[in-house]
């Protein structure tokens, strides 16, 4: 039997990178698994790759930076297939670059990615998965944060990105204390260099720059993040996974 058999889990931020493959990874444990994202046509790929496996999937098209959104993502799921067991908060926005010479909007979108969808997402799922841990054949749920090693180290041109992510890992402890008694789980996952598309969203005039450094080492594939991901939920009850900080072995920041 799988390890998430009769579970089910929703992951955003899942139209690529390390939202993807946590989708598929966890539809291999034998979770059904809800894909989140504001891209239909690369959900409807995702999905379509883990029914290829056997799996079960569910797109759903929603924009977590607003309250209204994060609640109608986490109502359409629970209304699917009547639960939910994991929560795993992986959308992001990576915008670097000097702080000074920042762009309108630029710091307001990492903002509502980063820090607003997880905190709209993370109460809108929490009476589900107290409900799971409460009466599911696991007796625990999960709630797992993607922050970043940034949200450790600061460097320069990252600025608010590091805001974004130590107010991440914060939260993510406080939380963990809060919803301890309740068997919640919650836990962070601190990636480092991973190649996925998020450098992609910087500025023209700085990519450059940035895909230079990156390229000077073997990034982590999303799937790295994924297998992290996986054993946190997939733990047994007794164990509480409350943090997991991944470098590439190349990495030295």
């Amino acid at each position: 039997m799988n390890e998430l058999e009769g579970t089910v889990a929703l992951v955003t931020g899942a139209s690529s990178g390390i939202g993807a493959a946590t989708a598929r990874r966890l539809a291999r444990e034998g979770a059904s698994v809800a894909l989140v994202a504001r891209r239909a046509d690369r959900l409807a790929e995702v999905v379509a790759s883990i029914e290829d496996e056997g799996g079960v999937a569910r797109a759903v098209v929603a924009d977590i930076t607003t309250r209204a959104g994060a609640d109608a993502a986490v109502a359409e799921v629970v209304e699917a297939f009547g639960r939910l067991d994991v929560l795993v908060n992986n959308a992001g926005a990576m915008l670097v670059g000097p702080f000074a010479s920042a762009p309108e909007g630029e710091w307001e979108r990492m903002v509502d990615v980063n820090v607003l969808g997880l905190l709209y997402m993370s109460q809108a799922a929490l009476p589900h998965l107290v409900k799971a841990a409460e009466g599911g054949p696991r007796r625990t749920a999960d709630l797992v944060n993607i922050s970043s090693s940034a949200g450790r180290v600061a460097r320069p041109g990252t600025a608010v990105y590091n805001l974004t992510k130590f107010g991440v890992n914060g939260f993510s402890e406080a939380l963990r204390q809060e919803l301890q008694p309740l068997r919640v789980r919650v836990s962070v996952v601190e990636p480092g260099n991973v190649d996925t598309e998020l450098a992609s969203h910087t500025r023209e005039e700085l990519r450059a720059g940035i895909e230079q450094q990156i390229d000077s080492i073997e990034r982590l594939q999303p799937e790295d993040i994924a297998d992290a991901i996986a054993y946190i939920v997939t733990s047994a009850r007794r164990v509480a996974v409350n943090e997991v900080f991944v470098r590439a072995a190349d990495q030295s920041w």
